[in-house]
């Protein structure tokens, strides 16, 4: 070792081959051998284990110098891991010989074997793969963050409409994979959940970026507390509710960017799409970067549980961005036709065929957006959206809207007309889908042909029923607010009256809860 250090500054032997400490492995190795054939069977007259002696000073020796030589090392390099491995043939060559000496004493040997401290070369090996795949991981995290936040989220970048971020985050988690399987190591198994944990938590943290900042609460009205219809004209406070309406409706929106207009919302739908379907077969694809004897089905169980956490995170996403893309289409883009303005004032001067005409062209332009595969999932979350949207507008549409037994053919009809426009002649989405989700409206619409005195009686009935048995007739409790409208659900029956124009329902509300007739 002297003459090496001293010949040669590098810690290469003079071939170029071996680190120093490898090399060194090697002579050991050979000298142990050469004691054990040549010298051990004449000094075994005078001592039992005198292999095992000699094997046990070399172990030693060299331990002591592979322990001075691993403390000055601080990250996985060829050389380390090089020096390892022959240290670990080391060992197990002097641990060899040492039991095959002692076959014949009285402890079977294990009195050297005691004095023979391991190596543990593995450990070590596990630590220094451990502390790589920490440092690749913690570059990748960083790496998201920083190009994420400057992700325009333009469906235009790329042919398929996603995100280039996405092809190179898996790009950069496949190479990550190559690397660590080209590694001279036999542990893979063990030490491929810590990658894959690392990378599918690099994985989470992107999807969940990439979701960030469109919230699916973000642009849906606050229901105005309940008040009692006014039997005076509408028309003279039309224009000043609408104004009130529109502007607290654009102002609570507090996101107007182009990161999260629609277009920008589809690209963020593709690209968790993309993501997932690339998820799906990433297990398979790094099955062919094995190039050792580990066990092909321990590595492909791990990596196939691997990335379930990331799977479930697109999903998730996905319907997270699906919601809030339908509630600023509806309750923002579309806001000035729809939340303030269906309905505002006299019901046959403020029908829904504006509302549908701009509808039906943001749904041509999310259809030419999004992927084939998600589309009529999002298509379908804008429909849902605009069915309970016009819920809201009947149930909870603020002072400015009143109803009449008259205006339920209206309302009827512009219902059926909404449902129409996602059928599309059947174009559009299937009749199952319609039928599912526009059912409560459909149980709901004909508490607005019921006349007031019928609808009081069912609102007392339906009340009474849900209250304990001590309340009395006399004094309805108020209903809460539940936002699960039914036909039979007090708190619906209860707005309908709300919104009855006629004196029979303000009376009754005002007798019975005293309810204002303006905010």
């Amino acid at each position: 070792m002297e003459k090496e250090k001293s010949s040669k500054a590098s810690s290469k032997d003079d071939r170029g081959e071996l680190p120093l400490m490898a090399r060194l492995a090697e002579e050991v190795s050979k000298v142990a051998f050469r004691e054990k054939e040549t010298f051990s069977p004449i000094l075994k007259r005078w001592h039992q284990l005198a292999a095992g002696v000699a094997v046990a000073t070399l172990h030693s020796c060299y331990g002591n110098e592979l322990k001075q030589y691993v403390s000055g090392v601080h990250e996985l390099s060829p050389d380390i891991l090089q020096v390892l491995k022959h240290a670990d043939r080391l060992e197990k060559d002097l641990v060899q010989i040492a039991v095959e000496n002692s076959v014949d004493s009285e402890d079977g040997g294990k009195s050297i074997i005691r004095e023979m401290h391991p190596y543990e070369a593995e450990s070590v090996t596990s630590g220094l793969v451990k502390s790589w795949i920490t440092e690749r991981t913690d570059r990748l995290k960083e790496w998201v963050s920083r190009n994420l936040q400057q992700e325009r989220w333009d469906p235009k970048a790329t042919r398929e409409r996603f995100a280039i971020s996405a092809v190179e985050v898996l790009r950069i988690v496949d190479e990550a994979f190559e690397a660590f399987f080209l590694l001279p190591i036999t542990i893979h198994a063990a030490l491929l959940p810590d990658l894959a944990t690392g990378l599918d938590a690099c994985l989470q943290q992107y999807i969940s970026m990439a979701k960030s900042g469109c919230g699916t609460q973000t642009f849906v009205p606050t229901m105005p507390p309940l008040t009692r219809c006014s039997r005076r004209s509408k028309l003279g406070t039309v224009f000043r509710k609408r104004e009130k309406g529109h502007k607290k409706t654009q102002g609570g929106t507090g996101n107007d960017n182009d990161s999260c207009g629609t277009p920008q919302m589809c690209c963020r739908i593709n690209t968790l799409h993309y993501m997932q379907t690339q998820l799906d077969g990433l297990a398979k694809r790094e099955m062919t970067h094995l190039t050792n004897s580990v066990s092909t089905q321990d590595i492909s169980n791990g990596l196939e549980k691997a990335f379930k956490l990331s799977a479930a995170a697109c999903e998730e996403g996905i319907q997270h961005l699906c919601e809030a893309t339908a509630n600023k289409v509806i309750f923002h883009d579309l806001s000035h036709l729809f939340w303030d303005g269906l309905y505002i004032g006299e019901v046959s001067s403020s029908r829904i065929e504006p509302f549908l005409e701009e509808l039906d062209h943001h749904l041509e332009d999310i259809s030419l957006t999004v992927h084939d595969k998600v589309r009529t999932r999002v298509i379908t979350q804008v429909m849902k959206v605009s069915f309970d949207g016009f819920l809201l507008v009947l149930l909870a549409g603020g002072p400015a809207r009143a109803f009449t037994l008259q205006d339920f053919e209206m309302i009827e009809e512009d219902f059926g007309f909404l449902t129409d426009l996602f059928w599309s002649n059947g174009d559009g989405l299937p009749s199952e889908l319609i039928d599912k989700f526009s059912i409560a409206v459909k149980l709901i619409l004909p508490l607005f042909q019921t006349d007031t005195e019928n609808l009081i009686e069912k609102f007392r009935n339906v009340t009474l029923e849900s209250c304990s048995s001590s309340t009395t007739k006399s004094k309805l409790p108020l209903p809460p607010t539940t936002g699960q409208w039914g036909p039979v659900e007090p708190n619906t029956v209860l707005r309908v009256l709300c919104y009855r124009n006629d004196e029979m329902a303000a009376k009754f509300l005002k007798k019975t809860y005293h309810l204002p007739k303006k905010l």
